[in-house]
């Protein structure tokens, strides 16, 4: 079980190789990364992945093929790409203020489905709770499959 924090819980993700999963707390605006083992479900060895970005807050994210977070930033305007190392690759500027949450999807996971709200946007922002698709070059992964352990699959 991840351990709790005071905050907002977002951001529940693995990487490709399933051996990483982040967990993000809005309100401190940071990203964890712990260590997961595949057989038994362990969590463990909790460090901060991305921490203090400016551009809004951590919101929903997704994990690419090549292993980087795509991280949206509520109140921020952007989808900030981080490295594997917790570094930023790339900003997706948006034409909205709160982005919400991201998955990849169509027939090649090239799709980046983007979704956004209108609770707290500013007057005005008639974009505030679309749906936004963005075609990338990169892929995302599969939906994950899961058991609980102990009760079969």
């Amino acid at each position: 079980m991840l351990p709790r924090k005071n905050g907002i819980s977002n951001t529940l993700a693995w990487s490709p190789d399933r051996h990483h999963v982040y967990f993000g707390d809005t309100l401190a605006n940071v990203i964890w990364v712990y260590d997961y083992d595949t057989s038994t479900g362990a969590i463990s060895n909790e460090h901060p992945f991305f921490q203090g970005f400016s551009r809004g807050l951590p919101d929903g994210s997704t994990v690419d093929s090549e292993g980087y977070l795509w991280n949206c930033r509520f109140n921020g305007n952007c989808i900030v790409r981080v490295t594997p190392d917790g570094k930023i690759d790339r900003l997706v500027e948006m034409p909205v203020k709160n982005i919400t949450t991201c998955t990849f999807g169509g027939t090649d996971l090239k799709t980046l489905f983007v979704t956004t709200a209108s609770a707290e946007a500013p007057p005005g922002d008639r974009l505030a709770g679309s749906l936004f698709s963005i075609q990338t070059n990169v892929t995302g992964q599969p939906e994950n499959q899961f058991c609980f352990y102990g009760h079969g699959k």
